[in-house]
């Protein structure tokens, strides 16, 4: 695997499309040492969560005797909290400083069934903050953490997936699309938040009723080696892999995921209540990773309101997703998607390898209150997504990404492209970048996009429609 080191010398000159492109110079990557934990919890005392009362029989309930081991481990300075042989049953469980949270191999977590046994804390989700329920495992306001081992953590979604679709059943006839996911409270795997120097590393992730790992408002994070998949027993809505939300300085590496929403992801905030947080995702590295089965190798947005900048992914591989480099937001979502790097990418058998949408499924996307509800005697959440934001800011603006080296093969449509004629698509680079699929497809509203060594080759034998576009010539 290439260091950080290594990697932005050879992207420094292999974007030489910057340095040829009108009005632009060489970008500033020396950031990229900088991402990923800068500390890792050193003391090797050992707490091991049996000697608290915890049985790995999969049926005495666990979540007292865990966090008691977690608890005494952080106190006295720091340690390894660990697990024999068994399967532990659990609730919501909170890593505190300094604790190396580690599932050996032989050990599965596995999540309660039972809303009830999921704290409701103060947290955003989906771009909104909001009360809701923790996740299964909890990182928030600490330092220097690690969750690791070659255990399982088993989120047993199913029942949360169930009750979400039957909800929708319920809400998506009364014209409430835009607000079932919020009102259907469902536990994530992981939530890392307000946190800074944190290590997940090689453990596998199963089946997270919601999102399955949530680093929110985060800095120097690195999640390294680790496999998520959500499809066991059906396929989990919304169960995205990992979501980098309104954090800095991240590295994601050597990780493969398999999920029934975005697999590698960044956000930052929706509508008004993103965009009065206003915190932005930045300086964040993806490599070496694989994307199998989802909707999207590698995803920014929808939720854009605070700016996604500085971004960098490189030797990504997708396998039969869905989506494959995927730019997503809408009208009153706002926010500056800018400084985007993606190199060294193959795509085999993905429907739609590079997708930009600025008007993103607007059933969900777009809050309204159907007539019939009193907009004095709804719940907050709702509010919050019923506010109106001016037009003038909630435009959402995506500029200058950079493609190089990307392959697909296999598509169904390679280029989808759709912009708006009051936000173009501006100043997208491609450099060897070559597209075979069944269908060439469409860009509409871009502007000023350049090409090198470029090509689209459909079965159909058409060739990419290009609309309402200026200075866009393939």
């Amino acid at each position: 695997m290439k260091s950080a080191t290594l990697f932005l010398g050879l992207l420094m000159s292999a974007l030489s499309i910057t340095a040829n492109a009108d009005n632009h110079n060489i970008p500033d990557f020396s950031w990229m040492k900088d991402v990923g934990a800068k500390s890792f919890p050193q003391s090797v005392k050992v707490y091991n969560v049996t000697d608290y009362g915890a049985q790995g029989d999969a049926l005495v309930m666990c979540t007292e005797s865990i966090q008691k081991a977690i608890d005494d481990c952080s106190a006295s300075g720091g340690g390894i909290v660990t697990f024999g042989p068994g399967i532990y049953l659990t609730g919501s469980i909170f890593i505190k400083q300094n604790v190396n949270f580690n599932i050996p191999k032989g050990a599965t977590l596995i999540g309660s069934q039972d809303i009830a046994d999921y704290k409701k804390i103060d947290t955003r989700i989906a771009g909104i903050e909001m009360n809701w329920p923790s996740a299964l495992i909890n990182v928030i306001g600490q330092k220097n953490v690690a969750i690791t081992g070659d255990g399982t953590i088993n989120g047993r979604g199913k029942v949360f997936w169930d009750k979400y679709r039957a909800m929708r059943n319920e809400y998506d006839p009364k014209g409430l699309r835009w607000i079932v996911d919020y009102d259907c409270e469902r536990p994530r795997g992981i939530l890392i938040s307000d946190c800074e120097n944190v290590t997940v590393k090689d453990i596998v992730l199963y089946q997270p009723g919601f999102w399955s790992l949530h680093i929110l408002y985060s800095q120097h994070i690195t999640v390294d080696g680790i496999i998520i998949s959500n499809n066991i027993e059906g396929r989990g809505p919304s169960t995205d892999g990992i979501d980098i939300d309104s954090s800095s300085k991240i590295l994601v590496q050597n990780s493969n995921i398999n999920c029934n929403d975005d697999n590698f992801c960044l956000k930052s905030g929706r509508d008004s209540d993103g965009l009065r947080v206003n915190r932005p995702c930045e300086y964040v590295v993806i490599r070496d990773c694989i994307a199998g089965h989802g909707d999207g190798l590698f995803t920014c947005g929808s939720e854009t309101s605070g700016g996604i900048r500085n971004i960098v992914a490189y030797n990504m591989k997708a396998y039969g997703t869905k989506y494959g480099l995927r730019f997503k937001s809408t009208i009153q979502r706002g926010g500056v998607i800018e400084n985007i790097y993606l190199q060294n990418i193959e795509m085999v058998g993905v429907r739609d390898p590079f997708i930009v949408d600025l008007n993103w499924l607007p059933t969900y996307s777009n809050s309204k209150l159907p007539e019939g509800y009193d907009p004095n005697n709804i719940p907050a959440h709702w509010t919050k997504m019923l506010a109106p934001v001016d037009p003038k800011i909630g435009t959402p603006k995506f500029k200058n990404i950079y493609f190089e080296n990307i392959t697909a093969t296999k598509a169904g449509t390679c280029v989808k492209v759709t912009g708006i004629k009051t936000g173009t698509i501006d100043n997208f680079y491609f450099k060897n970048v070559h597209f075979d699929g069944a269908k060439a497809g469409n860009i509409t509203f871009a502007k000023d996009w350049s090409f090198e060594d470029f090509s689209v080759k459909a079965t159909s034998g058409e060739m990419v429609i290009v609309k309402d576009c200026k200075n866009v010539k393939l």
